[in-house]
């Protein structure tokens, strides 16, 4: 079927009295028991049947992307659930609203410069005007630089490892990454180190996965964690003890300007 220009069409989901159809794939007799979620959600968002290496290198990006500990999503997600406990999936989503440049999403933040190396004539001097650009901004490189993993982060240097190991990977998206890190260095006169979400924005660009929809990938695999948060808010609360150390950890002034404590 084609769509004319005024009349939208959809290609993800279909359904009879009888039957469901994921793209052209009967969801019970082709799917079902037979195709994993992530092979599934591939399927769905890249409208391809994904390789070997696409699915080992999206089931490694979300394990990365579940967790990182209290975060602010994690807090968000737990002080809503304290809040609101009837309404677990408007928990998740306070968490999730989180995701974006400044922490877990600053993976689309890095790939849309690694586009940029990438179509450039001269990718070393475009890497570093970059790093130079935001050097004089005095803001940090998308993708570089961490404030609890130091000197190295850990998380992406194995992505990045595991990325090399594929043959079947073309290594541009990779190769960009190393000639901005390389510029990054020269520019801070040190090592910085190449965070998880820059790493990340080199693996899903090296399968295919366009700049735009990157951070969903985010998305997905921090609702996941965001669950398990509630799942231990249930067990063990925090949401109270929360609230009550920020209460008394951030003094109120009053109209002189003093602390009234």
């Amino acid at each position: 079927m084609t769509s004319s220009s005024a009349t939208p069409v959809t290609r993800l989901c279909t359904h009879t009295l009888t039957s469901l159809h994921y793209r052209d794939a009967d969801l019970v007799e082709d799917l079902l028991g037979k195709k994993t979620f992530t092979e599934v959600m591939l399927m769905q968002i890249l409208n391809r049947t994904p390789r070997g290496v696409d699915l080992r290198i999206t089931d490694a990006v979300l394990v990365v992307l579940m967790e990182h500990g209290l975060t602010p999503s994690a807090i968000a997600t737990r002080l809503i659930y304290m809040s609101a406990p009837e309404n677990l999936q408007g928990a998740v989503s306070a968490g999730l609203l989180a995701v974006g440049s400044s922490f877990v999403g600053t993976m689309e933040n890095c790939a849309g410069l690694l586009d940029r190396i990438g179509a450039a004539a001269d990718p070393d001097a475009e890497a570093m005007a970059i790093a130079r650009h935001y050097k004089g901004l005095k803001s940090p490189v998308p993708g570089f630089g961490h404030h609890l993993h130091k000197p190295v982060d850990p998380r992406a240097y194995k992505l990045l490892d595991m990325a090399r190991a594929e043959p079947e990977l073309a290594g541009h998206k990779v190769r960009a990454l190393e000639r901005l890190s390389a510029a990054v260095d020269a520019v801070a006169g040190r090592p910085i180190t190449i965070n998880a979400t820059g790493a990340v924005a080199a693996l899903l660009g090296e399968i295919g996965v366009p700049t735009g929809v990157m951070r969903g990938f985010a998305v997905i695999s921090r609702a996941a964690g965001l669950v398990a948060h509630i799942v231990e808010e249930q067990q063990s609360p925090s949401g109270r003890f929360i609230w009550d150390t920020v209460e008394h950890a951030i003094p109120f002034l009053g109209a002189s300007g003093k602390d009234d404590a």
